[in-house]
């Protein structure tokens, strides 16, 4: 870890471990919070045409405590919503609003949200008067609000956050060991994906330049890196920079900065440093980012001025009373704007001038590529369009994915379960079928479950993309991803089941149900599965660009309680999905050599192989681990850091001595994963088919292991020690 870094994660860990028992998370949702966004419509509504007029009218209400910019806090509340939001990224889905962890450490102690505690602060009479209203969706209305009444587009606003206890999840957005072992920085202001921004502790780039280099060629660069891994393309990234410094300032009195952050003085942050008396820190007197200026003459006015200005005047650097590099019109005559090197470096590159030039030229394209782009910004963490609770919220928009809706007409389950069953042991010549329990005959049902646990682990409980409804596996990119490979094979087997039903039964819907009865057939039918349907199927798979695959792992440990963090899944439920049965032959088309059985039963036999085996990695693949004793069982390293972790380990002990333990958490974790993207109240469950000797599958609720998902927030921290 950096120098600079060490003390402020080391400050930053003590200060979260002050504020929440369970410190260590690198950003977990847990599964009984994700049923309850599955099903928000049944939660309780806020008046929120009542709570946007108490917003409209705090906006002008100036406190002597926080002079308003202008007489008008709508630029200020602008920023609050855009920071809050602004720290979503793609690789992970983690940071955004919901949750509203501005508020908590680390967010709230970043430099890029110096100050904004006051904003918080002044939101809090409007809280208290309607605590139905969570922290996060009241600090995006504001910005909502702000905007709108100040001349600027009417905007979208999907309700439906929640508010998290702490800011733990967002420990791996840094600066913290957890971040560092994730995606660590070699230095600061040069950090690359999967971290967000190009800066710790910013939420995009460093407005002065490259590594504070004024120079805008160079600045121009870090935009477009850091606004893609946000999931932003030039039109957006353009229209959020021209909009959103339409309105207010930046703010840098003088050198001697804001005074102590909230780490440093919890009671009293940032208190200021510049001028004395009455308005020390405050007002004219106020250091936030240490530049000093407005962008347009009229900062509480909604107008494409901004690109005006860019486009006008030449632009010259100058030190502002902050030290920082900052622009100014090279023409005496000119308003006193000013302009920062990361908004000059829009002039300096082809593409972003031609958006630049044409938001000038045609203020009305503006409006509505800023009104996309801000309803982007501030949603892209919330998942499909079902999520809003509120009933004007736009219809879907595509970083919502949304999918084609579900046949009208649906095939019976218990049909098609059984058509699955024939499929097992039927041999297709062309695709090679695992041969399992000392019978010649190929069986597919391994491959099954590894189709479907493949196409729903891809859910995100960070932001709730991904999942198998759509059945995006199909098509590129996910069917290239290498964990991917061969299962184009499996769906052939699949594909007379299709056919025979036609377009009653997606392919979605298939995938899993393949999955299920390959399942009950694995355990002669002593696991509760919840058997659903009622998926669609996506026309393609652009999709998936939104939750690529997490391949930047430094070791297994990570991998390990990274994946549960992100997908939602607590240490039970890691461990007990990591016990499914293996398909040799799916192994060996990735390059992984075989499996740890040729069994077609599942049993706890994965755990207690991993106690008694001695497991060594295998020279062609050092993400293979051989048996010692046994050679030909195969084991991954993701399974061998089950032994690694002391907590881990117990469950995979508990697992090999209590097999109906692991086959009841085995169900519990598989009903989750292959539902968590599905809207409950709008999915369809079917009654439990009727099986023959070999199964006998029961719709059930998941159970719970609430406490249990909780853990996992330790359980990952002492992974990240460990490398560390």
């Amino acid at each position: 870890m950096r120098p600079f870094l060490v003390v402020q994660a080391v400050m930053w860990a003590t200060a979260l471990a002050s504020q929440c028992p369970m410190a260590g998370s690198p950003g977990f949702t847990s599964r009984d919070s994700i049923h309850r966004n599955n099903q928000r419509d049944t939660s309780p509504i806020a008046d929120f045409t009542a709570i946007k007029r108490e917003i409209a009218v705090l906006l002008k209400d100036s406190k002597d405590w926080w002079p308003a910019d202008f007489g008008n806090y709508g630029p200020f509340m602008i920023r609050l919503a855009w920071h809050c939001s602004g720290s979503h990224r793609v690789s992970d889905g983690r940071g955004g609003c919901d949750g509203a962890r501005i508020r908590k450490v680390p967010e709230y102690a970043w430099d890029d949200n110096t100050n904004l505690d006051k904003a918080v602060k002044l939101l809090q009479p409007v809280k208290d008067a309607h605590p139905e209203i969570t922290w996060a969706d009241l600090i995006i209305l504001t910005g909502n609000v702000a905007i709108e009444s100040m001349g600027g587009p009417k905007l979208g606003f999907c309700a439906g956050r929640t508010d998290d206890a702490d800011g733990s999840a967002s420990l791996v957005l840094g600066p913290t060991p957890e971040q560092e072992a994730l995606s660590p920085c070699k230095l600061n202001g040069n950090c690359t994906s999967p971290f967000g921004p190009t800066t710790v502790g910013l939420i995009y780039v460093n407005p002065e330049g490259h590594l504070g280099n004024p120079d805008p060629a160079l600045s121009a660069v870090d935009v477009r890196d850091t606004f893609s891994r946000m999931g932003f393309n030039d039109l957006e990234t353009v229209a959020l920079i021209g909009g959103g410094h339409a309105f207010g300032k930046t703010h840098g009195a003088c050198t001697t900065g804001p005074g102590p952050n909230p780490i440093q003085s919890p009671d009293a942050p940032w208190p200021g440093t510049c001028g004395a008396g009455p308005l020390k820190g405050k007002g004219n007197n106020t250091y936030t980012s240490g530049f000093e200026g407005a962008w347009t003459r009229d900062p509480t006015e909604w107008s494409s001025e901004y690109f005006y200005n860019l486009l006008s005047y030449d632009w010259i650097k100058f030190t502002g009373p902050g030290g920082k590099n900052q622009w100014m019109p090279s023409n005496k005559d000119a308003p006193p704007i000013r302009m920062l090197t990361a908004d000059i470096a829009l002039l300096y590159d082809t593409e972003y001038r031609k958006i630049v030039e044409t938001f000038g030229q045609h203020p009305e394209q503006l409006d509505k590529a800023f009104a996309d782009a801000w309803y982007k910004l501030t949603t892209a963490d919330m998942g499909q369009r079902f999520r809003c609770i509120n009933a004007d919220a736009p219809p879907a928009q595509p970083f919502q994915h949304p999918l084609p809706a579900p046949p009208a007409k649906r095939a019976e389950v218990k049909d098609v379960m059984a058509k699955i069953n024939q499929t097992l042991f039927k041999p297709f010549p062309q695709i090679e079928g695992d041969i399992v329990d000392n019978n010649n005959a190929a069986y597919y049902g391994a491959q099954f479950i590894d189709l479907a646990y493949q196409c729903a682990s891809t859910f995100r409980a960070t932001d709730y993309k991904g999942g198998c409804n759509g059945a995006r596996i199909r098509y590129w990119p996910e069917s290239g991803w290498p964990a991917n490979a061969g299962l184009d094979q499996v769906r052939q087997v699949l594909q007379p089941v299709k056919d025979s039903f036609g377009e009653t039964l997606t392919w979605s819907d298939l995938i899993v149900l393949a999955g299920d009865t390959a399942l009950s057939y694995a355990t002669g039918g002593k696991l509760s599965l919840k058997i659903v349907n009622g998926r669609s199927d996506a026309y393609d798979g652009n999709q998936s660009l939104d939750f690529p695959p997490r391949q930047y792992y430094s070791n297994a440990d990570i991998e390990v309680t990274d994946n549960m963090a992100v997908m939602g899944l607590s240490p039970h439920d890691a461990v007990a999905l990591a016990g499914r049965p293996r398909s040799g032959v799916e192994q060996k088309r990735r390059g992984l050599l075989g499996a740890y059985s040729k069994s077609s039963l599942l049993s706890n036999t994965y755990y207690k192989l991993l106690l008694s085996e001695t497991w060594e990695p295998t020279a062609s693949n050092p993400k293979v681990f051989e048996s010692k004793e046994k050679p030909g069982l195969f084991m991954l390293a993701t399974d061998v850091a089950l032994l690694s972790n002391p907590q881990l380990k117990a469950i995979v002990q508990e697992y090999a001595q209590d097999e109906a333990k692991f086959f009841n958490d085995f169900a519990s974790a598989w009903n989750y994963l292959m539902h968590a993207d599905l809207p409950i109240t709008e999915s369809a469950s079917s009654d439990p088919p009727t099986q023959d000797n070999q199964s006998n599958l029961k719709a059930s609720s998941d159970s719970k292991h609430a406490l249990d998902r909780t853990v996992v927030a330790g359980l990952a921290l002492l992974s990240f020690v460990f490398v560390l």
